[in-house]
Protein backbone atom coordinates (compact mmCIF):
# COMPACT_ATOMS: atom_id res chain seq x y z
CA UNK A 1 0.00 0.00 0.00
CA UNK A 2 1.05 3.20 -0.87
CA UNK A 3 1.79 5.23 1.93
CA UNK A 4 0.34 9.09 1.38
CA UNK A 5 2.89 11.75 0.86
CA UNK A 6 3.61 15.42 2.07
CA UNK A 7 5.32 18.19 0.67
CA UNK A 8 8.43 19.59 2.62
CA UNK A 9 9.84 23.10 1.25
CA UNK A 10 13.37 24.00 2.29
CA UNK A 11 13.32 26.91 4.03
CA UNK A 12 17.16 27.00 4.74
CA UNK A 13 20.55 25.07 4.61
CA UNK A 14 23.89 25.67 5.97
CA UNK A 15 27.19 23.76 5.83
CA UNK A 16 28.09 22.59 8.97
CA UNK A 17 31.43 21.02 8.21
CA UNK A 18 33.45 21.98 4.74
CA UNK A 19 35.64 19.42 4.98
CA UNK A 20 33.17 16.64 5.78
CA UNK A 21 30.34 18.63 2.73
CA UNK A 22 27.79 17.89 5.95
CA UNK A 23 24.67 20.30 5.67
CA UNK A 24 21.75 21.52 8.12
CA UNK A 25 18.83 21.57 6.34
CA UNK A 26 15.22 23.10 7.54
CA UNK A 27 12.26 21.99 6.02
CA UNK A 28 8.71 23.39 6.48
CA UNK A 29 5.31 21.68 6.32
CA UNK A 30 3.19 24.32 4.61
CA UNK A 31 -0.16 22.17 3.93
CA UNK A 32 -0.11 21.31 7.56
CA UNK A 33 -0.57 23.18 10.98
CA UNK A 34 1.63 20.86 13.11
CA UNK A 35 3.96 18.17 12.29
CA UNK A 36 3.87 15.82 15.70
CA UNK A 37 6.60 13.33 16.12
CA UNK A 38 8.37 12.07 19.01
CA UNK A 39 11.76 12.99 18.98
CA UNK A 40 14.25 10.14 17.30
CA UNK A 41 11.93 9.38 14.46
CA UNK A 42 12.79 9.59 10.93
CA UNK A 43 11.10 10.81 7.63
CA UNK A 44 11.31 9.13 4.30
CA UNK A 45 12.18 11.37 1.46
CA UNK A 46 11.04 10.28 -2.21
CA UNK A 47 11.97 11.60 -5.59
CA UNK A 48 12.43 10.17 -8.93
CA UNK A 49 16.40 9.68 -9.85
CA UNK A 50 17.98 10.93 -13.34
CA UNK A 51 16.36 7.34 -15.00
CA UNK A 52 12.52 8.45 -13.12
CA UNK A 53 12.95 6.16 -11.36
CA UNK A 54 11.16 6.86 -7.59
CA UNK A 55 13.87 6.52 -4.88
CA UNK A 56 13.39 6.63 -1.19
CA UNK A 57 15.36 7.15 1.82
CA UNK A 58 14.71 7.25 5.43
CA UNK A 59 16.71 10.48 6.91
CA UNK A 60 16.27 10.85 10.96
CA UNK A 61 14.93 14.17 12.35
CA UNK A 62 17.63 16.63 13.48
CA UNK A 63 14.81 18.58 15.64
CA UNK A 64 12.50 18.32 18.62
CA UNK A 65 8.90 18.82 17.28
CA UNK A 66 8.07 22.49 16.64
CA UNK A 67 5.00 23.71 14.91
CA UNK A 68 5.25 22.31 11.03
CA UNK A 69 8.89 22.48 10.76
CA UNK A 70 11.50 19.80 11.18
CA UNK A 71 15.19 19.44 10.27
CA UNK A 72 17.53 17.44 8.88
CA UNK A 73 21.43 16.70 9.17
CA UNK A 74 22.75 14.98 5.08
CA UNK A 75 26.41 14.78 4.07
CA UNK A 76 27.09 14.61 0.61
CA UNK A 77 27.78 11.66 -0.61
CA UNK A 78 30.39 10.95 -3.66
CA UNK A 79 28.46 9.25 -6.45
CA UNK A 80 25.40 9.32 -4.12
CA UNK A 81 21.41 10.32 -5.26
CA UNK A 82 19.60 11.25 -2.57
CA UNK A 83 21.80 12.86 -0.31
CA UNK A 84 23.66 14.73 -3.10
CA UNK A 85 20.25 15.60 -3.90
CA UNK A 86 18.75 17.07 -1.10
CA UNK A 87 22.05 19.52 -0.54
CA UNK A 88 22.20 20.71 -3.80
CA UNK A 89 17.94 21.43 -3.20
CA UNK A 90 17.83 25.48 -3.79
CA UNK A 91 15.71 27.46 -1.03
CA UNK A 92 12.53 27.20 -1.49
CA UNK A 93 11.90 24.69 -3.42
CA UNK A 94 10.41 20.93 -2.46
CA UNK A 95 10.68 17.44 -1.80
CA UNK A 96 7.80 15.14 -1.06
CA UNK A 97 7.92 12.83 2.63
CA UNK A 98 6.25 10.31 4.42
CA UNK A 99 6.51 9.54 8.40
CA UNK A 100 6.90 10.02 10.84
CA UNK A 101 8.44 6.52 11.31
CA UNK A 102 10.40 4.42 13.90
CA UNK A 103 11.10 3.73 17.74
CA UNK A 104 14.09 4.98 18.35
CA UNK A 105 12.70 7.48 21.07
CA UNK A 106 13.18 8.21 24.60
CA UNK A 107 12.04 4.92 26.81
CA UNK A 108 9.40 5.84 30.16
CA UNK A 109 10.08 6.05 32.50
CA UNK A 110 12.98 8.54 31.73
CA UNK A 111 16.21 7.65 33.07
CA UNK A 112 19.88 8.48 32.90
CA UNK A 113 20.74 8.16 29.70
CA UNK A 114 23.72 7.82 27.14
CA UNK A 115 23.82 9.19 24.20
CA UNK A 116 26.53 7.23 21.44
CA UNK A 117 26.27 9.35 17.79
CA UNK A 118 28.71 9.38 15.24
CA UNK A 119 28.58 11.39 12.25
CA UNK A 120 25.66 12.18 11.27
CA UNK A 121 23.72 9.87 14.01
CA UNK A 122 24.29 13.05 15.98
CA UNK A 123 20.59 14.37 14.09
CA UNK A 124 18.55 12.22 16.70
CA UNK A 125 20.25 13.17 19.66
CA UNK A 126 19.97 16.96 18.97
CA UNK A 127 16.37 15.97 18.61
CA UNK A 128 16.59 14.62 22.49
CA UNK A 129 18.67 17.53 23.67
CA UNK A 130 16.11 19.44 22.87
CA UNK A 131 13.29 18.13 23.63
CA UNK A 132 14.91 17.70 26.98
CA UNK A 133 16.12 21.27 26.82
CA UNK A 134 13.76 23.34 24.80
CA UNK A 135 14.72 26.95 23.45
CA UNK A 136 11.33 27.91 21.66
CA UNK A 137 7.90 26.77 21.07
CA UNK A 138 5.22 26.40 24.34
CA UNK A 139 7.87 24.79 26.19
CA UNK A 140 10.66 26.76 26.11
CA UNK A 141 13.15 27.48 29.14
CA UNK A 142 11.72 24.30 30.60
CA UNK A 143 13.62 21.45 32.03
CA UNK A 144 12.32 18.29 31.06
CA UNK A 145 15.16 15.85 32.03
CA UNK A 146 13.54 15.20 35.48
CA UNK A 147 17.05 15.95 36.97
CA UNK A 148 18.68 12.75 34.93
CA UNK A 149 21.63 12.51 34.22
CA UNK A 150 22.43 12.35 30.54
CA UNK A 151 26.38 11.80 28.67
CA UNK A 152 26.29 12.38 25.12
CA UNK A 153 29.81 10.93 23.64
CA UNK A 154 29.85 12.23 19.76
CA UNK A 155 32.99 10.62 17.79
CA UNK A 156 34.08 11.20 14.63
CA UNK A 157 37.31 11.68 12.49
CA UNK A 158 38.84 15.13 13.07
CA UNK A 159 37.89 18.10 14.94
CA UNK A 160 36.43 20.24 11.94
CA UNK A 161 33.32 17.07 11.61
CA UNK A 162 32.23 17.95 14.99
CA UNK A 163 28.74 18.89 13.89
CA UNK A 164 26.67 21.17 16.08
CA UNK A 165 29.62 21.53 18.90
CA UNK A 166 28.62 25.27 19.07
CA UNK A 167 25.37 24.04 20.20
CA UNK A 168 26.30 21.28 22.55
CA UNK A 169 28.77 22.81 24.29
CA UNK A 170 26.02 25.40 25.36
CA UNK A 171 23.50 22.82 26.46
CA UNK A 172 26.36 21.16 28.81
CA UNK A 173 26.86 24.71 29.98
CA UNK A 174 24.01 26.01 30.94
CA UNK A 175 22.27 22.75 32.42
CA UNK A 176 25.08 20.40 35.14
CA UNK A 177 23.26 17.24 33.96
CA UNK A 178 24.25 16.98 30.54
CA UNK A 179 27.72 15.92 29.87
CA UNK A 180 29.08 16.21 26.63
CA UNK A 181 31.91 14.08 25.58
CA UNK A 182 34.08 14.27 22.18
CA UNK A 183 36.49 12.27 20.99
CA UNK A 184 38.00 12.33 17.38
CA UNK A 185 39.88 8.72 16.01
CA UNK A 186 42.17 11.17 13.57
CA UNK A 187 43.27 14.02 15.88
CA UNK A 188 46.09 16.21 15.31
CA UNK A 189 48.56 16.66 17.57
CA UNK A 190 47.34 19.76 19.08
CA UNK A 191 43.92 18.18 20.08
CA UNK A 192 43.34 18.95 24.32
CA UNK A 193 40.55 16.39 24.04
CA UNK A 194 39.56 12.53 24.00
CA UNK A 195 41.18 10.13 21.61
CA UNK A 196 39.79 6.95 20.34
CA UNK A 197 36.50 5.52 19.42
CA UNK A 198 33.15 6.10 21.41
CA UNK A 199 32.90 2.44 22.99
CA UNK A 200 35.99 3.06 25.15
CA UNK A 201 34.25 6.48 26.58
CA UNK A 202 30.73 4.59 27.22
CA UNK A 203 33.10 1.55 29.11
CA UNK A 204 34.17 4.39 31.18
CA UNK A 205 31.18 6.39 32.34
CA UNK A 206 29.87 2.53 32.99
CA UNK A 207 32.22 2.03 35.27
CA UNK A 208 31.98 5.08 37.00
CA UNK A 209 28.50 4.21 38.00
CA UNK A 210 29.37 0.86 39.42
CA UNK A 211 30.75 1.47 42.86
CA UNK A 212 27.69 3.20 44.23
CA UNK A 213 25.38 0.45 42.66
CA UNK A 214 27.69 -1.96 44.48
CA UNK A 215 27.45 -0.51 47.37
CA UNK A 216 23.56 -0.47 47.45
CA UNK A 217 23.52 -4.22 46.45
CA UNK A 218 25.97 -5.03 49.36
CA UNK A 219 23.93 -3.11 52.13
CA UNK A 220 20.75 -5.29 51.16
CA UNK A 221 22.68 -8.61 50.55
CA UNK A 222 25.14 -8.16 52.93
CA UNK A 223 27.10 -10.00 50.42
CA UNK A 224 29.68 -9.55 48.55
CA UNK A 225 28.13 -9.66 45.33
CA UNK A 226 29.46 -9.54 41.22
CA UNK A 227 29.29 -6.58 39.36
CA UNK A 228 27.18 -8.49 36.41
CA UNK A 229 25.04 -10.23 38.96
CA UNK A 230 24.11 -6.71 40.64
CA UNK A 231 22.86 -5.53 37.11
CA UNK A 232 20.93 -8.48 36.26
CA UNK A 233 19.55 -8.22 39.63
CA UNK A 234 18.65 -4.80 38.90
CA UNK A 235 17.00 -5.20 35.18
CA UNK A 236 13.58 -5.23 36.05
CA UNK A 237 13.83 -1.27 37.55
CA UNK A 238 16.22 -0.60 34.50
CA UNK A 239 17.78 3.12 35.79
CA UNK A 240 19.84 3.93 32.63
CA UNK A 241 19.42 3.18 29.00
CA UNK A 242 22.38 3.52 25.77
CA UNK A 243 20.94 5.37 22.80
CA UNK A 244 23.07 4.54 19.88
CA UNK A 245 22.79 6.38 16.18
CA UNK A 246 25.89 5.46 13.43
CA UNK A 247 27.45 2.84 11.35
CA UNK A 248 27.18 -0.77 11.91
CA UNK A 249 30.69 -1.41 13.01
CA UNK A 250 30.36 1.18 15.74
CA UNK A 251 26.92 0.14 17.20
CA UNK A 252 27.53 -3.42 16.96
CA UNK A 253 30.99 -2.46 19.20
CA UNK A 254 29.31 -0.09 21.64
CA UNK A 255 26.30 -2.61 22.03
CA UNK A 256 29.28 -5.52 22.74
CA UNK A 257 30.68 -2.97 25.77
CA UNK A 258 27.69 -2.80 27.54
CA UNK A 259 26.54 -6.63 27.27
CA UNK A 260 29.73 -7.44 29.15
CA UNK A 261 28.61 -5.41 31.45
CA UNK A 262 25.77 -7.57 31.81
CA UNK A 263 23.49 -5.16 30.68
CA UNK A 264 19.83 -5.84 29.13
CA UNK A 265 18.92 -6.30 25.34
CA UNK A 266 16.47 -3.57 26.21
CA UNK A 267 18.43 -0.97 28.01
CA UNK A 268 20.28 -0.67 24.64
CA UNK A 269 18.37 0.90 21.99
CA UNK A 270 20.14 1.78 18.71
CA UNK A 271 19.56 2.96 14.69
CA UNK A 272 22.20 1.94 12.60
CA UNK A 273 22.97 2.72 9.02
CA UNK A 274 25.42 1.52 6.68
Amino acid sequence: MQRPTFTARLLQKACISESAQCYHLEFVLEDMESFDFAAGQFISAVAPDHRGKMQTRAYSIASAASSNKFDMCVNRVEGGFFSNFLVDLPEGQTVQIHGPHGNFTLRNPLTDSIFVATGTGIAPMRAFTQWFFPESGPHAGQDRSEGRQIWLVYGTRYESELYYRDYFDRIAAEHPNFQYITSLSRAHEEWPGLRGYVQEHVGSIVESRIPSSATVAAKVSETVVAVQDIMVAELPTFDIHTYICGLNDMVSAVRERLTSYGWHKKQIIFERYD
